[in-house]
C-alpha cells in the first residue's frame, strides 16, 4: 500500500543566495497531524509567490525511492524534505501518475488531492543543494535530464495528514499523460507539448506553452 513516509513544512527565511533574498526550501519533517488547505499545509509557506504556490501548486510531492536514487548518484544520503517536498511518499511511482489523477490520503476523512503540475528546477534549487554540501554542478540540467520531478497537487477536499498515512489512488483519467511526460514536454522535449492538450483542467502555463507550439506549426 502506498503511504506517506514524511510530512515536511517550512517558512521563508532570509537567504542571500536566493533569488528574492529569502527561501522556504528548508522543509523539515513534523509528526502531524498537519492540516492540508487549498493553498498548502499549515506551518508551510512559499517564499517566491510570484513564481510558485497557488492552488495548482498547493502541495509538492517527492518519492522516497527517487530521493534514494539521487542519494546513490550524489554519494550522500538525502533526508526527507531535502528537495523541499511537503509529502515524501513510498510505494508509488509519483512520476508515472497521470495529470488529473486523484489521491485520498489517510482514509475517508483525509484530504483529496489531484495531480496538477510539475516542479521545474531553478537556480535557487541548485544553490540550496550546494549549501547542503552536495555536488550541484549543472544541477538544473541534470535534474531535468533525469525526469523525476515529482508532482504538484491541487487540494480538492481539505483534511489532516501525518506520517504513515495510506495513499489511495481513487481516480485515474486514462489519457496517458503522466507527470514525467508533462515534465519532459516543458523542459527537454517540446514535441510532446501537443499531448498535454488532452488534459482536462490543464494548468494555464502548460496550456499556453502547448498552444503556442501547436499554433507555430499550423
Amino acid at each position: 500500500m502506498p503511504s506517506l513516509v514524511s510530512v515536511n513544512v517550512g517558512m521563508p527565511r532570509p537567504a542571500e543566495w536566493a533569488g528574492i533574498g529569502s527561501t522556504a526550501m528548508d522543509k523539515r519533517p513534523v509528526p502531524g497531524p498537519v492540516r492540508v488547505r487549498a493553498r498548502g499545509l499549515d506551518g508551510d509557506q512559499v517564499g517566491d509567490t510570484q513564481h510558485h504556490g497557488g492552488v495548482d501548486q498547493a502541495v509538492y510531492v517527492f518519492a522516497r525511492e527517487d530521493l534514494d536514487w539521487w542519494a546513490a548518484e550524489l554519494g550522500q544520503d538525502l533526508r526527507d524534505g531535502m528537495f523541499a517536498e511537503n509529502l515524501t511518499t513510498a510505494g508509488i511511482d509519483v512520476n508515472e501518475a497521470e495529470v488529473g489523477e486523484r489521491w485520498r490520503i489517510g482514509g475517508a476523512q483525509g484530504p483529496l488531492l489531484e495531480v496538477a503540475s510539475v516542479r521545474i528546477p531553478c537556480n535557487d534549487f541548485k544553490n540550496w543543494m550546494g549549501l547542503g554540501g552536495y555536488d550541484n554542478r549543472a544541477w538544473v540540467k541534470r535534474f531535468a535530464q533525469v525526469g523525476r520531478p515529482g508532482p504538484y497537487l491541487r487540494v480538492l477536499e481539505e483534511g489532516d495528514v501525518r506520517p504513515g498515512d495510506d495513499l489511495t489512488v481513487v481516480h485515474r483519467p486514462g489519457h496517458g499523460v503522466s507527470v514525467s511526460t508533462m515534465f519532459r514536454a516543458l523542459t527537454t522535449d517540446a514535441d510532446l507539448l501537443p499531448r498535454l492538450l488532452v488534459v482536462e483542467d490543464l494548468v494555464d502555463e502548460a496550456r499556453r506553452a502547448a498552444q503556442r507550439y501547436v499554433d507555430a506549426r499550423s
